[in-house]
């Protein structure tokens, strides 16, 4: 049986989040201090002390899942992944974690994307929408409708288990989707409280600046492959690596094909490192049968 490592995206973040990792680990502690120094603050101490709302904007989140994500893993000494994921920003701790990335290459490479992301953000109103209990294709196939109709941006963005689709998008294009998937049969249609669409169109400006930093930024061939959201496969070759890192900002999170690739390809064990317990809920969603479990 082979073991799978993930790491979650945004949204996992919490006031105290990796404290008991920095009090209690010492390798865990010496990782937070080291991000307090390449960003130039004590991020630590937002994470462990901070509001919601500090801890809700973009350029801290994804920093702060990161890090934590990381100084999970590295409490797990003998941890010999066979294959790693993450859920959209999780990626970047995937590609740690499978050493195709230095600690600091990536929180260095983290820390653009979500200051790139919150410009982006800025330059139009926009938004996501969970679609609970509704068809993959009827999701999509409303979602072209209405962006063919009306001219507004509406794409399917993360594909998280089997009837959970988030869309992303325009304000108003994601306020008319809602009202049609409710229509269509949808259990629910709940607009999220997020900064912006996220894995859309709406995402170039950020996709630009990020690909320009990950060009110039040393990418190892790995120790084990990493599925990537964008094309839910193995992928092992650094450049191919990279390009999917880059295309992920506006294409969609496949993160149920990539679990069901994984389980193709051997998965057996799934270990989440990082806040809370989402993905190894997703997981159990698209096949109970997993062994699942967690470090935070």
């Amino acid at each position: 049986m082979k073991k799978a490592f993930i790491f979650p995206g945004q949204g996992a973040q919490f006031s105290g989040m990796g404290k008991n990792l920095y009090d209690s680990n010492e390798l865990a502690k010496s990782i937070f201090e080291k991000a307090n120094e390449i960003l130039g603050f004590r991020i630590s101490e937002v994470m462990f002390s901070g509001t919601d709302e500090e801890l809700k904007q973009t350029d801290i989140t994804q920093p702060a899942i990161f890090i934590h994500s990381i100084a999970a893993f590295s409490t797990l000494s003998d941890a010999m992944p066979d294959m790693v994921a993450g859920h959209s920003l999780g990626e970047f701790s995937a590609l740690v974690a499978n050493k195709t990335l230095s600690f600091e290459h990536a929180l260095n490479l983290v820390s653009i994307r979500a200051k790139a992301m919150q410009k982006a953000c800025t330059l139009e109103p926009s938004t996501m929408a969970a679609i609970l209990n509704l068809d993959d294709q009827k999701v999509e196939e409303i979602c072209a409708r209405i962006s063919n109709e009306t001219g507004e941006i509406v794409v399917a963005a993360n594909y998280n288990c089997p009837g959970q689709l988030v869309i992303s998008g325009s304000v108003k294009g994601i306020e008319i989707a809602c009202e049609k998937m409710k229509a269509a049969g949808a259990k629910r249609a709940l607009v999220l409280p997020v900064g912006g669409a996220f894995h859309s169109p709406l995402m170039i400006s950020a996709k630009e600046e990020l690909a320009k930093a990950i060009h110039e930024t040393q990418f190892n061939t790995p120790i084990c492959p990493v599925f990537q959201n964008v094309v839910a496969t193995a992928v092992s070759d650094p450049e191919s690596i990279k390009n999917n890192l880059i295309a992920q900002l506006t294409g969609p999170v496949k993160w149920t094909q990539c679990v069901l690739s994984m389980i193709e390809n051997g998965a057996g064990q799934f270990t989440e490192c990082g806040p809370g317990k989402v993905l190894q809920g997703l997981v159990m969603k698209i096949n109970k049968e997993m062994i699942v479990d967690g470090v935070n």
